[in-house]
């Protein structure tokens, strides 16, 4: 995929309910403009992906699973599969933070939830990024190496273009601390670079890899400024129609 255009994608996480959400979408549609050069993706929660769907305008916003099950199908009480998002979702977010520490998803379930997606037309958002504990211990090259390696098995060198990376640091991901740019600038190069080592040169000068920890509008800029930052993966902030519409417009004139 092409690096050209800026990938702004808001997490909402467990909230807003269907009425909620038709709401706030109207409100988006009014702010935010159709850029050439910037995708916006919002990830609503799967109850109200459906109705969403019919509202968007693709043109405008691309819509995110937040979450689904790596089987197409079969007897999953409660689950729902990548293979039943297709044709709702463009992308889907795996191994989100708080799906590895609060629901205890492991690795095997990450690369499974990467291949079910690619598998079903959907571009996989791989989520990685260290704990406060682990940054403490100066592990964060050692985590990302293993995230990465985890999440991509069996990722050929054809499919990995269709992957896009996100760098959220744990201990920066609702916290209200933020990652320095200096910070992010070592992660996302540690990322690429171990790209280069698993699938060559090209993939890791095209794959996309986004920001993602305690963005604010006031934020944004610094870390769409960084070279090889390609876009940002938005929780709280994305909830506030004029702080991501905000967001969207910095991504414009990054």
């Amino acid at each position: 995929m092409a690096r050209d255009k800026k990938l702004i994608i808001g997490n909402w996480k467990m909230n807003l309910n269907m009425h909620e959400a038709s709401l706030y979408v109207h409100s988006l549609e009014k702010m935010i403009k159709v850029r050439r050069d910037v995708e916006v993706v919002l990830a609503p929660t799967i109850f109200t992906l459906q109705s969403l769907s019919l509202q968007v305008n693709r043109r405008q916003f691309k819509l995110a699973a937040q979450n689904f099950y790596w089987r197409d199908s079969g007897a999953y009480t409660g689950e729902v599969s990548a293979t039943q998002l297709r044709g709702i979702v463009d992308y889907g977010l795996v191994g989100h933070s708080e799906r590895r520490h609060i629901f205890h998803e492991h690795d095997k379930d990450v690369r499974a939830k990467v291949q079910a997606a690619l598998r079903n037309h959907i571009r996989p958002v791989l989520c990685i990024g260290e704990t406060a504990s682990e940054r403490a211990n100066n592990e964060t090259e050692a985590v990302l190496h293993d995230q990465l390696i985890g999440g991509l098995a069996n990722i050929t060198s054809e499919e990995i273009e269709q992957v896009v990376i996100a760098y959220e640091p744990v201990w920066a991901i609702g916290t209200g601390q933020n990652a320095l740019p200096v910070d992010v600038t070592r992660a996302v190069k540690v990322i690429r670079s171990q790209i280069r080592h698993l699938y060559g040169k090209q993939a890791a000068d095209s794959v996309q890899v986004l920001y993602g920890g305690s963005v604010k509008a006031e934020s944004a800029a610094d870390y769409l400024a960084i070279d090889d930052v390609d876009g940002l993966l938005i929780g709280g902030a994305s909830l506030d129609a004029h702080a991501f519409s905000e967001i969207i417009a910095k991504a414009h004139r990054a």
